[in-house]
């Protein structure tokens, strides 16, 4: 993911979860208007289905930064994205287990991730692409095709 947003041209590119896991996403990334994205990576090397398990550390951060998204990866054999897509904030909002009791707070949970609830690319809640659609991986996977994008949010 880092090497794919620097080939992008992001102005700066940091893998901040190589530093510190407090931040709740993995890479930090600036466009040269200034545009920031915190992307929580999910890789997987499954085609069929899109499974990710996200912390209640990660959900957290979600719903308080506004530039926080969700991107998951299929990984190939070789180690190089095949695909990526940005996951819906709105579905994972209404997908999250909720807690019923103020003594218990769930710490992790597994997500299916629908086809409606992912959009092909790395786009920001702003709707703006973090990495062009020329250089995005984009095999179809996932019950996705190369549709128009819409936004993440």
């Amino acid at each position: 993911m880092v090497r794919l947003l620097e080939l992008s041209g992001a102005a700066r590119v940091v893998h901040v979860a190589a530093l510190s896991d407090a931040y709740g996403y993995d890479v930090h990334t600036e466009l040269g208007d200034g545009t920031a994205g915190h992307i929580e990576v999910k890789a997987t090397t499954d085609p069929t289905r899109l499974v990710i398990h996200l912390t209640r550390h990660e959900y957290d951060v979600m719903r308080s930064d506004p530039d926080w998204l969700l991107a998951a990866v299929l990984v190939g054999a070789d180690g190089g994205a095949l695909n990526v897509v940005t996951v819906s904030r709105d579905w994972l909002s209404t997908a999250a287990p909720e807690d019923r009791d103020r003594r218990v707070e769930w710490e992790s949970a597994r997500f299916s991730i629908p086809d409606y609830a992912v959009l092909p690319g790395i786009l920001h809640t702003s709707g703006q692409r973090l990495v062009p659609e020329a250089i995005a991986p984009s095999l179809p996977v996932w019950g996705l095709s190369r549709a128009p994008s819409a936004s993440p949010v």
